[in-house]
């Protein structure tokens, strides 16, 4: 009997089986099934209307998918609930079902849960090796046990391959992952070697198509076998809202792509324009940004946007509405809220004003019902916080008109109908801390949707945060920290709250708080209602849920069960998860081969260099964008972010904004950046101590050691490992620094009098960059020059944020030296409130906010970690190094304490 051969094709099957043979046309994956590329399914899917949303995908496969993507990632969904109960809904609709599901997802867990719901052989959509080999080959294995095929995205360590060498390079490595380590068969992968934006204005993005398509060419010349996918919607996130010219971007690169070897992507069936039918002008245009030619200094580029202005849906003339103006003052009052435009306000209020009988009725009236319109919109995820802040502007203005004819009114009528009630919110930033941006954001958020916000600042006592809650009445108390200090102070506040028989719930926010740490530290401290806030999207809903007389004893008995879980988890996790023995971490060390490392000395040593009125030209360059729209709660890479296609728009407009303002800031000298650094003789003299030989005498520099059990090899780490033990019978060197950026204050104050939240936020949050960024282009200078233990480095700004320099600078308070008191010392060493002019609060927290101290170490074994959990035997053994008392260190540290 002849043997049967089974030819190596990519085999997927839902009810009905898919064979990917030579002869297959281009896969069409379907996009709409996707919270992130769908508004209509992400609706239904957040209201629970899952059988709604299967004809999003019966309508794709009727349109002519040939494979559905299924994504559940959204920061308001369960996603791994939702995937399961979508899936096997799907699985129950033969029609749906009879194509194969691409389970598509950032999170593997939400990918697992789909693979054990699905039916037939489905497409895992995606792993990477962006978290090194171990858990790539881990996440591949769990594919393969599920009989599944993989997406392979183009991503390892270092980030996303953008150009056609990385992409092949990343590619190959995988592929030698997979088949070699994993056993995967050849035509069960399929790569995703990234397809980006195109026509940004950015020259570096001019080739992202070309590369691509170069790419996928090479990729399949080197494993035939293999398949090649990617997003295609992502090229043309730069025209979105002109489907037009998208749809006839999208084919374009489709059929070079095509040709190149490109074997299926995630599009919209339904909206796909042949080639040939494409107008011929706007053929050229789109062939000449996607084949990157005639496109010097962006020529093919602006030519494509040119065109793209002249149409709209389809061929139609784009004209300038205006009408709104000719609209009543109430629908013109709405407008100038939602879209955030200042410029009529003045008029349209002074309108409505001679309209209403009273000027309070204007605020009650057409105002409030614009707010509230802001308020849906931004609860529905239609409108983004900078539009919100921009929309709060314009409602300050406007009461700014009315407040004087409130305030006649009033002392006309004492006896007046002072009209409805408003709640009132007190807001604070606890004692000790300094930072306040999120706070000031989640106040106008709040404020936008009615509430009285009464804000305290910053470093607020608790007896005055208290005594003017009474002297309001207020309803809601809120809570803002950063630092880990602060988190003992809102324990402490809630303690006064019990103890004073108050009864106003307590918000709690800020970067180092927690839904766990409010559910086992603060939430036992006070009985009616602790509530942490995640962020200011969260925070409307929760303010309505307690104030509301229907709403709150359900929603804080939910919440108090919830607590309970949490604490519960807590207890059994303290139990179950043991630490390695203090003496056997020590034990556990770094091993560097001392023998054979020869330090560099310092060029400058123990000679402190000061840095006044740094140029902000300078810094301005080294500028990290990713955490200034993270404080916006914008979330994606930059410059990605700016041709998202749900918040891109946004993120450009804001991008724009905050680069005119820190024109404005450069040129003007708004604010000026001052800086210390020093090096001096070190040496490791205990497991944990450095010596520092300092021109004032020797400081010892107490360390914290990692205790969590390891993995044979690794290490348990310290930062004194990277200093050369005394022992090695040579001098090794380590430096410090500070840096801060002064006079924002004056300005903050000016955009307070203008009522203009939006560029006072803006402001505090380009500080934050501009110190951060003085902080990475000082530690550039001290590698290169000051140092000089890397004279030759040649890395880009991105290549900087992502740490590829050699050496580290860790900040006390932060994850690898967790212990503020450490500041002492540094202060000290540097003379920093002389020389800078910076200033440590009673909870070490740093003033000005925008201001960074830390330690340089060189050693090309050094790197940032976090220290995880620690136990008591240590904690004794620092405190007697340190010489301080034990219950003090346990304040300080309570966040890393078993």
């Amino acid at each position: 009997m002849a043997e049967t051969f089974i030819k190596p094709y990519l085999r997927l099957s839902g009810l009905e089986p898919l064979i990917v043979r030579p002869e297959t046309n281009f896969l069409n994956v379907g996009e709409r099934t996707n919270v992130t590329g769908s508004k209509k399914f992400a609706r239904l899917i957040r209201e629970n209307k899952y059988e709604e949303a299967l004809s999003v995908a019966r309508q794709q496969v009727e349109s002519g998918a040939q494979v559905i993507d299924i994504n559940m990632d959204d920061a308001l969904l369960d996603g791994r609930q939702a995937m399961i109960t979508f899936v096997n809904l799907l699985q129950s609709e033969p029609d749906i079902a009879k194509i194969p599901v691409m389970l598509d997802s950032s999170k593997f867990e939400i990918i697992e849960a789909g693979l054990k719901c699905i039916q037939g052989k489905c497409i895992v959509n995606s792993i990477s090796l962006k978290e090194g080999e171990a858990k790539f080959i881990e996440q591949a294995k769990i594919c393969q046990s599920y009989g599944a095929a993989v997406i392979v995205m183009a991503f390892d360590e270092v980030g996303q391959a953008d150009t056609k060498e990385r992409k092949i390079e990343i590619c190959q490595r995988a592929y030698k992952v997979l088949t070699e380590k994993v056993g995967f068969k050849p035509q069960d992968i399929i790569w995703d070697p990234n397809i980006f934006a195109v026509a940004t204005g950015i020259e570096e993005h001019n080739n992202y198509a070309v590369d691509f398509i170069e790419a996928t060419r090479e990729i399949k010349r080197l494993m035939p076998l293999t398949k090649v996918s990617g997003g295609v919607s992502n090229v043309s996130f730069s025209f979105r809202g002109n489907d037009h010219v998208r749809e006839a971007i999208h084919s374009v690169f489709l059929y070079y792509a095509i040709a190149a070897g490109m074997d299926m992507g995630i599009v919209n069936a339904g909206q796909l324009v042949v080639y040939d039918e494409i107008e011929p002008t706007l053929r050229n245009l789109v062939e000449d940004v996607i084949l990157n030619r005639n496109n010097d200094d962006n020529g093919a580029t602006e030519k494509l946007i040119a065109f793209a202005e002249t149409v709209k849906a389809k061929g139609k003339v784009e004209v300038k509405d205006d009408a709104w103006r000719k609209t009543t003052v109430e629908e013109r009052l709405k407008h100038s809220l939602v879209n955030g435009i200042t410029e009529f306000i003045e008029e349209d209020t002074e309108e409505a004003r001679l309209k209403y009988n009273v000027p309070l009725e204007v605020i009650e009236g057409p105002l409030m019902a614009g707010m509230n319109v802001v308020g849906d919109l931004f609860g529905s995820g239609k409108m983004f916080l900078p539009q919100v802040v921009k929309s709060a502007r314009v409602m300050k203005k406007s009461v700014a008109v009315l407040t004087p004819y409130i305030e006649e009114e009033k002392a006309r009528n004492a006896d007046a109908n002072p009209g409805k009630s408003v709640a009132k919110i007190l807001m604070a930033t606890v004692k000790g801390d300094v930072h306040d941006i999120g706070k000031n954001i989640v106040g106008v958020v709040l404020g936008c949707n009615g509430y009285e916000i009464i804000d305290l600042g910053v470093m607020v006592p608790t007896d005055k945060i208290l005594d003017e809650a009474v002297k309001n009445d207020v309803d809601i108390i809120g809570l803002s920290g950063l630092i880990t200090p602060s988190l003992e102070e809102m324990v402490h506040v809630a303690r006064e709250m019990k103890r004073r028989n108050m009864t106003q719930p307590l918000l709690i926010g800020g970067a180092t708080t927690s839904r766990m740490h409010t559910a086992v530290k603060i939430a036992p401290e006070y009985s009616n209602g602790v509530v942490h806030v995640l962020d200011a999207s969260r925070s409307v809903t929760v303010a309505g849920s307690l104030l509301n007389g229907v709403s709150r004893l359900p929603f804080l008995s939910k919440l108090n069960e919830e607590y309970d879980g949490l604490r519960d988890h807590f207890a059994n996790k303290k139990t179950d998860k043991k630490l390695l023995a203090f003496t056997a971490a020590q034990a556990n060390k770094t091993k560097i081969d001392w023998s054979s490392f020869t330090p560099v000395k310092p060029a400058v040593l123990n000679k402190t260099t000061y840095f006044e009125n740094y140029p902000l030209s300078e810094i301005r360059k080294f500028i990290d964008w990713k955490p200034f729209f993270i404080s916006w709660e914008l979330h994606g890479n930059f410059p990605a972010i700016l041709t998202d296609e749900i918040v891109g728009e946004e993120a450009t407009r804001l991008y724009n904004d905050a680069n005119a303002l820190l024109d404005k800031i450069v040129a003007e000298n708004w604010v000026s950046a001052h800086g210390v650094v020093d090096f001096w003789p070190a040496n490791t003299v205990a497991p944990d101590t450095i010596e520092v030989d300092t021109v004032n005498g020797k400081v010892h520099l107490e360390m914290l050691r990692q205790q969590s059990i390891k993995a044979a090899s690794q290490p348990n780490l310290s930062l004194a490992d990277f200093v050369a033990p005394k022992e090695a019978g040579y001098t090794d060197y380590m430096g410090a620094f500070a840096v801060t950026i002064h006079g924002i204050e004056p300005h903050i104050k000016r955009f307070e009098s203008e009522l203009d939240d939006y560029n006072k936020i803006t402001l505090q949050a380009l500080a934050d960059r501009l110190v951060e960024g003085f902080a990475e282009l000082l530690h550039h200078k001290t590698r290169t020059e000051l140092w000089g233990y890397q004279p030759d480095e040649q890395l880009t700004n991105e290549e900087l944020i992502k740490e590829k320099y050699v050496g580290i600078r860790p900040a006390p308070g932060y994850p690898a030296c967790p212990d503020h008191t450490e500041k002492y010392k540094l202060f000290d060493m540097l003379n920093v409130k002389d020389t800078v002019k910076i200033q440590l609060t009673e909870s070490l927290a740093m003033y000005p906010a925008a201001s960074v101290c830390g330690w340089y170490f060189a050693n090309p074994e050094s790197k940032y970690f976090g220290l995880g959990k620690i136990d008591n035997s240590q904690l004794s053994d620092y405190a007697k190094r340190k010489d301080m008392p034990v219950e003090v260190l346990e304040r300080w540290l309570a966040p890393v304490l078993d």
